[in-house]
């Protein structure tokens, strides 16, 4: 959804923009390409791949600059940046980026047998099976069914806590096997661990409570007329990012704690967003890249 997201953010020559969510830096050269050497893009990223590819790709562009960070932090970068109040639009492409999901190492995908990592940053935080080799049964099915709305979450949680009794679960072919193995009924049309990958994946890099951090800080960040557009995949970022944009219409301001178990309330916003619009890849790009079937991308705009 490369053009529509550019034409959502309403590019500008000489603008300030931050591509939140580098991964490989498609974005970010499409963004370079049209704001020209007068203006400057800042990019975020907390894989280390993402940023040597990066530094690699860019190196020679002064307009550029790569900082390795989680978008959750967003609001204390920029307080660092001192770009409060002046940038003129937010990307944000929420979910693993195709690098890392086609990496067997990386650990994120059931297809080709590798590490039970998952980590967006592996030199931060606890690894999948690590987490799998300590939490109980109630923490595993909780997750399951939270962040992937699996149905045998209880069953399959229960199989986990029985398997590492006896040997432990430290990749990515074990787990997938698990997990098929205790399915039942007719075979479903999306591989049995589909689900399970996801919620465990979002879980580990506390993605839902790092899109709450990013939505809140957008606000701040974001110039008057700038624009925010975010790309989600699954219905949990996008019921978020759908009630952020809603509340920001004129609401009044409340606050929100957020719950690492529960995806069910947006953050609080200030009034101050107008709703620019909601767009879904062609089947042109669905055909050549099947992965964007279930993009969505929604873009405001910053009023006051």
């Amino acid at each position: 959804m490369l053009q529509e997201t550019l034409a959502g953010l309403a590019l500008r020559a000489g603008g300030i923009y931050v591509d939140a969510t580098f991964g490989r830096g498609g974005h970010s050269a499409a963004l370079l390409e049209a704001i020209g050497p007068a203006g400057t893009l800042h990019a975020l990223d907390r894989d280390p791949q993402a940023c040597h590819a990066a530094q690699a790709q860019f190196s020679g562009r002064r307009n550029f600059y790569m900082h390795r960070r989680n978008f959750a932090e967003l609001s204390a970068w920029a307080q660092e940046q001192q770009l409060l109040g002046r940038v003129d639009g937010i990307l944000l492409d929420l979910g693993v980026s195709s690098p890392q999901f086609d990496d067997a190492e990386r650990g994120f995908s059931f297809s080709n047998d590798g590490p039970l990592d998952m980590r967006m940053d592996p030199d931060s935080g606890e690894s999948a099976a690590q987490w799998i080799a300590r939490a109980d049964a109630a923490e595993i099915a909780e997750v399951l069914w939270t962040y992937g709305e699996e149905r045998a979450s209880r069953r399959i949680a229960r199989r986990i806590v029985e398997t590492r009794q006896e040997v432990p679960l430290e990749r990515t072919s074990q787990l997938a096997g698990l997990i098929s193995s205790v399915m039942r009924g007719p075979r479903q049309k999306i591989h049995p661990a589909t689900r399970s990958f996801q919620a465990i994946r979002i879980f580990i890099n506390r993605e839902l409570e790092a899109l709450q951090a990013a939505l809140r800080a957008s606000l701040d960040l974001l110039a008057a007329g700038g624009r925010l557009a975010i790309i989600s995949f699954h219905s949990l970022e996008d019921r978020l990012v759908k009630r952020f944009i809603r509340d920001g219409e004129g609401k009044s301001a409340r606050s929100v704690a957020p719950n690492p178990y529960s995806a069910s309330d947006a953050p609080g916003t200030a009034s101050g967003l107008k709703s620019i619009g909601r767009y879904f890849p062609t089947d042109a790009e669905c055909s050549m890249n099947p992965r964007a079937r279930s993009a969505v991308l929604r873009v405001a705009e910053r009023l006051s």
